[in-house]
């Protein structure tokens, strides 16, 4: 059982990363140094406001609720958007100018659709710092949001490239506070509004879901929003048997469970997320884009 992809794999991504093809899909992992894991966050709020379920204290979307009906509905938002202003206010964002840098990567790509959902600015940023003109787009999964303009409805010719991509922000963007999805609420009203009605996310969004691989970054196989993101906007609307995708996941467990042990779980979640059409890329988000960029590098040298 391999780390990195086979070699077939890899050619396939890379023709269709060159194809434009391809649309990477940025979870929490891939801003990690930069801003803690919602796993960090949870922990500190539930130590701070005297969570009360001590085995779901890492859970972010379960104390960000608990916030929610003991402080106010907005107070998790409000912190989130607090601590990413502060945070990058200081000038503590990603290292733009790191040839390896997760963000840095993706922008050098040509690809015209990037779907995050992280709340933070930096896939823009990136994009900006390589000359490119990305235009910021939000899913508008609640009714306080169908106000908010759309590229895609100001101008209905209006199709992304790569020197003008779309940004998408699935679960909200932190200078839109009332956009973010973080508690269960949220994730609940979230699934149950877009299965209602699929306009709230754009047609063009909704294409590059279901026409193309996706590259999935940042994301723990067990984590809730990895699950239930694939199932329900992946598979349940068609796109997963048309393309395979790949997850660049780290290995599950803890560092001293036996090594025998996290073999087994490795080759059962392989298994299981083949059938989904998932090759799985078992390492870190540097790791991986060290790697992409070097065979990315020799693809398109060697063409």
């Amino acid at each position: 059982m391999a780390d990195t992809l086979q070699d077939k794999d890899w050619n396939r991504l890379l023709t269709r990363i060159k194809k434009g093809t391809c649309t990477p899909f940025l979870g929490a992992g891939s801003s990690y140094g930069v801003l803690p894991l919602g796993r960090d966050i949870a922990s500190k709020w539930a130590k701070s406001y005297g969570y009360p379920i001590h085995e779901e204290c890492k859970d972010l979307i379960k104390v960000s609720q608990f916030l929610a009906i003991t402080e106010d509905p907005s107070f998790p938002r409000e912190q989130i958007v607090e601590m990413i202003t502060e945070i990058t206010g200081k000038g503590n964002v990603p290292d733009f100018s790191d040839h390896y840098e997760p963000h840095r990567v993706l922008a050098d790509l040509p690809l015209p659709v990037y779907i995050t959902t992280n709340y933070d600015d930096f896939m823009v940023r990136a994009l900006r710092s390589r000359n490119k003109n990305p235009i910021v787009e939000l899913c508008r999964w609640k009714r306080s949001l169908r106000d908010y303009e759309s590229v895609f409805e100001k101008d209905r010719c209006f199709e992304p490239t790569p020197a003008n991509p779309v940004v998408f922000y699935l679960h909200g963007y932190y200078e839109v506070e009332e956009s973010l999805v973080i508690t269960e609420d949220d994730y609940l009203d979230f699934i149950v509004n877009i299965s209602a009605n699929e306009g709230l996310i754009p047609s063009r969004i909704w294409k590059a879901l279901r026409s193309t691989s996706i590259l999935f970054l940042g994301y723990r196989i067990a984590d809730w929003n990895f699950r239930v993101l694939f199932r329900k906007l992946v598979h349940e609307m068609g796109g997963v048997g048309d393309k395979k995708h790949v997850s660049v996941q780290i290995a599950p467990g803890d560092e001293d469970d036996p090594e025998e042990q996290r073999k087994s779980v490795k080759r059962y979640l392989d298994s299981y997320y083949e059938k989904l059409t998932i090759h799985v890329y078992w390492g870190d988000c540097r790791r991986f884009m060290e790697e992409l960029r070097r065979l990315w590098e020799g693809f398109t040298n060697g063409q």
